[in-house]
């Protein structure tokens, strides 16, 4: 069995400004700060002899090679970005960064969700991904539209209560 995958689908290369700068804290996190602490930990563990059975020098070199690789993805990342921070002409439809208030027609339950670029995806906050399904079925409704949309647990309608920006 080969180890080799294809590759992962494209994302969608749209950012709000509070994750955009969540993501540029991160990076200078990563560089300035935790970067020069494992570098310092891992000359250390080296400083010690034998680095063949030193598991501080081993575990060190996996954290460095760790945070270098997200430095990189990060850096690549930040640049394909594109940060959308101006509201739709159309406040009335559903567009990135919105807010929706959703009623399942099946259940009566209310579901608030918010619009968002796939690297801040975030569901304990009602965070979708823009790219997800619900969120493409979502595009371009207005208040009152009623659709339905194929989700894991099935064919589900809902009815859009609510848009805010």
């Amino acid at each position: 069995m080969s180890r080799w995958r294809p590759p992962g689908e494209k994302s969608t290369a749209l950012i709000t400004r509070e994750g955009h700068d969540r993501l540029k804290a991160e990076l200078d996190d990563l560089w300035r700060v935790r970067r020069p602490e494992v570098v310092k930990a891992l000359a250390a563990a080296a400083a010690e002899g034998d680095r063949s059975e030193n598991a501080e020098y081993t575990y060190r070199k996996k954290q460095l090679g760790e945070i270098d690789r997200r430095v990189r993805y990060l850096s690549k990342r930040l640049e394909a970005l594109r940060v959308v921070d101006t509201a739709p002409s159309d406040p009335e439809a559903v567009f990135f960064g919105a807010t929706i208030e959703l009623e399942n027609l099946a259940s009566g339950e209310v579901s608030r969700y918010r619009i968002v670029g796939p690297d801040e995806t975030d569901a304990t906050r009602g965070w979708i991904s823009i790219d997800s399904p619900l969120a493409r079925a979502l595009l371009k409704k207005r208040i009152d539209d009623e659709f339905e949309v194929e989700l894991p647990s099935g064919r589900t309608g809902f009815v859009i209560l609510e848009v805010g920006y």
